[in-house]
């Protein structure tokens, strides 16, 4: 059996691992008090109270033995790191955490970082924005600027996914009020969530003031910081409807990546550039099929069940745009087998709209309408008003086809 503190901590982790208090656990046995001693290392534990204490906890008296002691958040945090990117790290981090006694804030930070960056990449963002207050909390503890305004960087990133438009802008300028100091990455980081936080709240002349000065900011720098704010300038130009400019940031910014220096940005990026060409008046559906062309059988590969949902609703949209309905149709379908949707609340609403369009084609008039109407009104209860707009187009115009 585990000597003390080991036998302490491992006590705690499995109470914690099933949600129980102290008090639920030392309930028709043992005083909260005594527990507590056990859990801090202060006594040592009898064979009667280990025994008993497997028997609450539902787990054998050989799961306090050295053998089954766990990893540290250290350990598992460097196993992480250090693995190749393959099956799901997060749930080892997600256990260590739970069992994390949070002696050390800045580790704890740390892997609440990492956890937060993958549950994101997976589209979990509910999970994702628990991981994040978190982590703004414990960044305002620490009181490192760095942190504070990394940490709202990517709160405002992930409300806005979740279709929070308001809180998005007011975290994104907490970073970018805090990034004057800071590094050029630090404060093109908190300028690029700022720039999308106003120009998806309908900000427009903010945002390109913004996307400006992120242009300026990481020119010099160069490399993936400049190219991300080559993207942000051309989202913000198409909903300022001016093609020409966006055109120009986008094929600046895909001809200066290459796959080898960054093959995550370098996928995100083609997919980013199909949308953005086909939300372009009239689509240029030809650029948009070679860059899905392009990026597809990398994201056969290496891409995440978000990277492939991404894909099929693009495919969509360019088979709807193309006037193959009857393919557009096979896409929406074989996407609403694949379960929970994974994509931002834009592209969410993008692909529900398009199958509310398909509904109306094929006669459903009267429910793909009502479909439209109840996504324009979330687009604009979440103050996205461009998105809104593009809705409403939508079923003027679907209507007037159909008539």
């Amino acid at each position: 059996m585990l000597a003390q503190p080991a036998f302490g901590h491992r006590l705690r982790a499995l109470r914690l691992e099933r949600g129980l208090s102290q008090a639920a656990l030392a309930a028709g046995g043992l005083s909260t008090g005594y527990l507590s001693r056990l859990e801090s290392g202060a006594r040592p534990p009898t064979a009667r109270v280990v025994e008993h204490l497997a028997e609450r906890l539902g787990v054998p008296v050989s799961a306090f033995d050295a053998a089954h002691e766990p990893q540290s958040l250290a350990q598992v945090l460097a196993s992480v790191t250090s693995a190749e990117e393959t099956g799901d790290p997060g749930e080892a981090l997600a256990d260590a955490l739970r069992a994390d006694d949070r002696v050390n804030p800045a580790l704890s930070w740390q892997a609440m970082w990492l956890l937060a960056r993958i549950r994101g990449g997976q589209g979990r963002h509910d999970e994702e924005l628990q991981l994040l207050h978190e982590l703004v909390a414990l960044s305002d503890s620490l009181g490192s600027p760095e942190l504070r305004a990394r940490s709202r960087t990517e709160l405002s990133r992930c409300v806005q996914a979740l279709g929070d438009n308001t809180r998005a802008r007011d975290y994104a300028h907490e970073a970018y009020s805090l990034s004057p100091d800071l590094s050029t990455a630090d404060r093109a980081g908190a300028l690029q969530a700022l720039v999308s936080a106003e120009a998806e709240a309908g900000r427009l002349a903010e945002a390109r003031a913004h996307a400006d000065e992120l242009c300026e900011v990481t020119e010099q720098a160069g490399g993936t910081l400049f190219i991300k704010a080559l993207w942000a300038s051309a989202t913000v130009r198409i909903r300022q409807g001016d093609y020409l400019g966006a055109q120009e940031a986008l094929e600046r910014a895909l001809l200066g990546l290459d796959s080898r220096g960054d093959l995550q940005l370098w996928m995100r990026l083609r997919l980013a550039a199909a949308s953005l060409y086909l939300q372009i008046t009239p689509p240029l559906t030809d650029r948009a099929a070679a860059r899905l062309d392009e990026v597809g059988p990398v994201l056969d590969l290496v891409g995440t069940d978000l990277h492939q949902q991404q894909l099929l609703t693009l495919r969509a949209h360019l088979a709807f745009e193309e006037g193959r309905i009857e393919q557009a149709r096979e896409l929406v379908e074989r996407i609403g087998e694949v379960g929970e949707l994974l994509l931002s609340f834009r592209d969410r609403i993008r692909f529900q709209a398009l199958r509310s369009q398909l509904l109306i084609l094929d006669g459903q008039v009267e429910e793909g309408n009502t479909a439209l109407r109840t996504l324009a009104t979330q687009a604009q209860e979440a103050l996205n008003v461009e998105l809104a707009a593009e809705i409403w187009k939508i079923l003027a115009t679907t209507l007037y086809s159909k008539a």
